[in-house]
């Protein structure tokens, strides 16, 4: 983007520094984020590494005086999430979090349908990945970190606060360690229930590894008393391909309203989302939100804070699930 320009790459690889310089046109490379920062001085840091090192990096971040784009989620703990949001409102620094569904055009759609449909909801949703190979020794490290339903459900569970707009008042979890090649204490499949105080109900489902089915990779499903909204046409067999997370084909819109024979008067509808953009476009839709929000000076405190709310259903759902019982919020 013309807007922007790198001032420098970090990777502790080697050959991922060379490579991706290289890749980008050749840039400075450096294997110390702190060196980077003293020697760069950027104004802006982004930062897309596995979740248990994005607290101390947006932390340096904020020191150096830098605007931040951090991937998802923010922090491993509430706590560490919320000192960063306090943190980047104090500097008066831009902080920027990847949760890219929102600026998803269909997603955005999915969720303005969902919001017509009455109270309360009922929000399903789930995203199994078949994993091997690389991806699976990626999915390990994660899970270094934590687990799928925490890494993952933080999306999902960001989409149904948006649908509801109203607070959690209760989640439970499950989950299961499904492989002897992670550590005892982890779980590579899980699945959370939230209620809102609305009435609200909502589960979501993630399982990681080369064991998960392939039957169900993909529901994302809302009901309200006037009907239903579907995400539809998933990708099929994609499951090892990033576009496969994204996509949405079309949705489908069902109306719950019957005429006086009791039967339905208005026909279920398709939205075509065939010209959607791919997962590299809606990286740059990030990266614009960012800009924008430096430029114009948004106030960023409702993303930021919705980026706590999020990480703290999921971490309660972790909770539920390692003590086997319901959690109140």
């Amino acid at each position: 983007m013309d807007e922007f320009a790198i001032a420098g790459l970090v990777s502790r690889t080697p050959a991922s520094r060379t490579r991706l310089s290289e890749e980008l046109g050749g840039y400075p490379t450096f294997s110390s984020y702190e060196e980077a920062l003293s020697v760069t001085r950027p104004e802006i840091v982004s930062i897309n590494t596995y979740p248990d090192t994005h607290a101390a990096y947006v932390h340096l971040a904020l020191d150096a005086g830098c605007h931040v784009f951090v991937e998802k989620p923010l922090a491993n703990t509430v706590a560490e999430a919320q000192a960063l949001v306090d943190k980047a409102k104090a500097a008066d620094r831009k902080m920027v979090i990847g949760y890219i569904l929102r600026v998803h055009p269909a997603w955005k759609q999915f969720i303005a349908i969902a919001q017509t449909l009455g109270k309360p909801l009922v929000m399903r949703m789930n995203l199994n990945q078949q994993s091997s190979g690389a991806q699976w020794q990626t999915h390990k490290h994660l899970m270094a970190s934590m687990s799928p339903i925490v890494d993952c459900g933080v999306h999902y569970v960001d989409v149904m606060c948006q649908m509801t707009r109203s607070r959690p008042i209760a989640v439970s979890g499950i989950g299961a360690r499904l492989s002897d090649e992670i550590a005892a204490d982890q779980f590579n499949y899980g699945q959370l229930q939230v209620t809102f105080e609305d009435g609200s109900v909502g589960w979501y489902e993630a399982g990681w590894g080369p064991m998960m089915s392939e039957t169900a990779t993909f529901i994302k499903d809302v009901v309200g008393p006037a009907g239903s909204v579907s995400i539809a046409d998933e990708v099929k067999g994609q499951t090892d391909d990033i576009e496969g997370h994204t996509q949405t084909g079309g949705l489908k819109v069902h109306h719950s309203s019957r005429g006086a024979d009791g039967l339905f008067n208005r026909p279920d509808e398709l939205l075509d989302m065939s010209d959607e953009p791919d997962h590299d476009e809606l990286c740059r839709l990030e990266q614009e939100y960012l800009l924008k929000a430096i430029q114009d000076d948004l106030d960023l405190s409702d993303h930021m804070q919705d980026a706590v709310s999020s990480l703290q259903i999921v971490l309660a759902a972790d909770q539920a699930a390692r003590e086997q019982r319901t959690i109140r919020l």
